[in-house]
């Protein structure tokens, strides 16, 4: 009995049919049934090491000890609260916590933070964008090709890719201005330049950017990047908000992937990670910033939700922050990030097919094209999937899906990246070989 076709029949009859892709072979997807640290089992009992960690959620592993008692315990105690009314106490401790690991841990205690929650990572980003908007007065904002900041309408404004913005083309209000996100060092002086050409014509109040694209197809900027966005936005009195929905938590081998190039942004969108598994999102700006953005309360907020600051997430929040400080993983992430790069442009062939091999951290691609440059989309999926097979969860990423991305539990072991690159090299040598 093929419990994973069963439970995927259901959910075809019930669910929207855009949602899970379904493979005529029955090879694709698994349905998830457990999962703990680096690995997952699905509903027939068969183990996967998981190395996206569920969209790079789970940094500290899958249902992490702490992480999930921290849960329970909550969920004992106080379940649901009235986060915008009538506050549940760990949203406080939160907010405090998220304003110590950004901007006071940043200013050496000279600054703080303030944060607007959410659920979801577009929702901090549409926090952001109405805070931007508020503070500067201006609606534009410069956002960047490649750029995914989820689906939301408003957040829909600045994800690039047109196959997600198509549908809804006449009703979105097109305040985002697309230019370039660069690859190269070269690239830079002509994006700053078409950057504040923009300036110069349009009413913008705020540059937005991943200081590494994930979904992009893991693309790792110059290291003048941040740093040459930060002084535009200062000389235009603009604010710089960085999405590191993705990149955050230790992803890049820093807290945050803006301290590569200690860039300190006026508001940082945070997510994923952030609670282990819980939905659970925060927008969090500089103080001074957020004050002036935002009136006091005088009993209506004009931004809120009815989860807004979850007593679970903010419980599983708190501990979440703790394991990863405690389990030191963003100095692990950038050993074995190091190391995973090392792995993949030693052992990937490219007999028949161009790679290029990136990343920061644990948040690593393989991008792979035909000889003749075309994005080698076929091939690239024909390896996820056979990887699956196999027992190695991967994703594919960037616009034309030929980016295989390597995202894993910071917990992951080297033994078991080792084993995951052999095993995607072996498949790759056998495509080269066809």
């Amino acid at each position: 009995m093929n419990k994973n076709r069963q439970i995927l029949d259901v959910l075809g009859d019930y669910e929207s049919r855009n949602i899970v892709f379904r493979d005529p072979d029955g090879m694709w997807p698994i349905v998830w049934e457990r999962a703990r640290d680096a690995w997952v089992w699905d509903a027939n009992g068969k183990k996967y090491l998981d190395l996206t960690a569920a969209f790079g959620v789970a940094a500290a592993g899958h249902g992490n000890p702490q992480v999930v008692k921290a849960g329970q315990k909550q969920m004992a105690r106080l379940l649901h609260a009235m986060g915008d009314v009538h506050p549940p106490a760990g949203k406080a401790e939160l907010a405090r916590q998220l304003s110590r690991i950004t901007f006071e841990r940043w200013s050496n205690g000279k600054k703080s933070g303030k944060v607007i929650f959410g659920s979801s990572g577009f929702e901090a980003v549409e926090a952001a964008l109405k805070t931007a908007v508020l503070a500067t007065g201006k609606h534009g904002i410069i956002v960047f090709t490649g750029a995914y900041h989820g689906l939301g309408y408003g957040a829909l404004n600045a994800t690039h890719r047109d196959f997600f913005r198509t549908p809804f083309h006449f009703q979105l209000r097109q305040f985002g201005h697309f230019v370039p996100f660069p690859v190269r060092s070269g690239d830079i002086a002509n994006i700053e330049w078409n950057i504040r050409r923009l300036f110069h014509r349009e009413w913008l109040g705020a540059i937005l950017v991943e200081p590494v694209q994930g979904r992009g197809g893991c693309n790792v900027p110059p290291g003048e990047f941040l740093p040459g966005l930060r002084k535009i936005c200062d000389e235009q009195g603009a604010l710089l908000i960085l999405d590191e929905i993705f990149t955050g938590f230790g992803r890049t081998g820093k807290w945050f992937a803006c301290e590569h190039s200690e860039v300190t942004p006026d508001l940082i969108c945070l997510g994923k990670a952030l609670a282990g598994g819980f939905p659970l999102s925060a927008c969090v700006g500089r103080a001074d910033i957020m004050d002036t953005a935002w009136p006091a309360s005088r009993g209506e907020a004009i931004h809120t939700s009815t989860f807004l600051g979850h007593p679970v997430g903010c419980a599983m929040a708190l501990a979440q922050i703790e394991e990863i400080n405690k389990l030191r993983l963003p100095e692990r992430s950038a050993q074995l990030g190091e190391f995973l790069l090392r792995e993949l442009q030693a052992k990937i062939p490219n007999s028949k097919f161009q790679v290029a091999i990136r990343g920061l951290g644990l948040m690593v691609g393989v991008e792979l094209r035909l000889a003749d440059g075309r994005p080698a989309t076929a091939l690239a999926l024909r390896a996820v999937k056979t990887m699956l097979q196999r027992g190695f969860i991967l994703l594919p990423e960037g616009e034309h899906a030929n980016v295989i991305s390597f995202t894993p539990p910071l917990t992951v072991t080297q033994a078991q990246l080792a084993k995951a690159v052999k095993t995607l090299a072996d498949i790759l040598a056998a495509e080269g070989h066809k």
